[in-house]
């Protein structure tokens, strides 16, 4: 029952207001026609006024091969329509106008041009069938030049139309930027609150933590020198108490690494002898997973933080070695991208959920049931301390790129 009041909710939005204008000018002329008792003159006229009605609307997105059939279309009807009444001599002839006109708005001077070119070529056919030069009652070079004109004003009008069109929609595409930029830099912003207020619970917290923990542990440790060697449980029971206290600093030092400003130590250094050693220590970790190197010769050696970097590409290689299945690969690339030094680590593992990508470098999130969700944050964190950036390419089921990049350019010591 809906779909009657939709239909007609879709039809009058596709009326407008010209449209009833031309409705009426066609109404006024099948009124009045040049001949009243010629049925066909009027099935001429409502054909072009339908016509006229209905090009902007068929199809929906129109091709440029649908607006040249409806303008061949009302050309050929302006024609027919001419030839039925009176030929040369018909009052008509200014409907050769229509498809000059849609031609102007559609298409530039040599469509514009073209167009009139053959609606003159058409309305001096009927020239050409006179058979007695006095049955000619008009002159019809007036109405030959006049088509060129009123076609060539049309296409001036039109071009500067679109002319403003393109400012206007390359002002919006400025404007969509700008905004999309402003967007990012306010998220921007609300990240590095985010950062801050973590990172100085952060430090609160640790500082608190540490003294109770250094506490229990050298508490434990006597305990385990002062209990017999034949009570075995209490021995054992004071080994957990110290491995996880140990375990408690271990992660009491993380938070520490993330709240705390770093100090970037920057000297010239070689690249590619830093994911060397990354790869290395991953190779260490990782056992069952092969790591291959595509390093591109032409980059230069340039200051950067040769631990702290370490740090960052030994995170990534081992995330993405735990991401892999048994016996698969994950190859780290290289190359110059203008003035950065881009560094890709690429695993076929399961990949990241869409929906989690834009959190994966904020810290305490994590998706590893005993990870704290800090080695990406202290990643970010320090790529970001190098000026550069670090972006991720992922798809679920055919894995991920991380890619970082940093500049190249000399940085003076921090």
């Amino acid at each position: 029952m809906s779909r009657p009041p939709q239909f007609l909710a879709r039809c009058f939005r596709l009326v407008r207001p010209r449209d009833f204008v031309w409705l009426a000018l066609f109404g006024v002329l099948i009124a009045w026609p040049q001949n009243p008792d010629e049925a066909l003159e009027i099935v001429f006229l409502v054909a072009l006024g339908v016509a006229q009605v209905l090009e902007p609307k068929i199809p929906a997105e129109p091709t440029t091969r649908s607006r040249v059939l409806w303008i061949a279309l009302k050309l050929a009807l302006g024609f027919m329509l001419i030839g039925y009444t009176s030929g040369i001599n018909s009052v008509y002839w200014p409907v050769l106008l229509l498809p000059v006109v849609s031609a102007a708005t559609m298409f530039g001077v040599m469509g514009t041009t073209l167009c009139a070119a053959l609606a003159g070529a058409a309305y001096l056919v009927f020239l050409a069938l006179v058979r007695d030069p006095s049955e000619v009652t008009v002159n019809p070079v007036p109405r030959l030049v006049l088509l060129a004109m009123i076609g060539n004003l049309a296409n001036s009008v039109a071009e500067d139309l679109r002319s403003q069109t393109r400012k206007s929609r390359a002002t919006a595409d400025q404007l969509a930027a700008a905004n999309l930029q402003l967007q990012q830099a306010e998220e921007e912003k609300r990240r590095a609150d985010r950062l801050a207020a973590l990172g100085q619970l952060s430090a609160g917290l640790a500082h608190e933590l540490r003294n109770p923990l250094g506490t229990i542990r050298a508490s434990s440790e006597m305990l385990t020198h002062s209990l017999a060697a034949e009570n075995e449980v209490a021995q054992e029971m004071a080994g957990f108490i110290a491995s996880e206290v140990d375990r408690c600093n271990s992660l009491i030092t993380r938070f520490l690494q993330f709240a705390r400003p770093l100090q970037l130590q920057v000297a010239q250094a070689d690249l590619a002898q830093t994911l060397d050693r990354a790869v290395a220590l991953a190779e260490r970790e990782a056992s069952g997973i092969a790591f291959y190197r595509n390093y591109e010769p032409g980059i230069p050696p340039f200051a950067f933080d040769a631990e702290l970097l370490e740090r960052v590409f030994y995170n990534l290689l081992i995330n993405a070695a735990q991401a892999s299945p048994p016996g698969g690969a994950v190859t780290v690339k290289t190359r110059a991208a203008g003035a950065n030094a881009e560094v890709s680590v690429i695993d076929r593992g399961c990949g990241i959920d869409p929906a989690q990508r834009d959190s994966i470098f904020n810290p305490f999130f994590t998706t590893k049931p005993q990870g704290v969700g800090l080695g990406l944050a202290i990643v970010s964190k320090i790529v970001d301390e190098h000026g550069g950036n670090i972006t991720v390419e992922s798809e679920p089921g055919k894995g991920s790129i991380f890619r970082v990049h940093l500049p190249m350019e000399v940085r003076a010591a921090v």
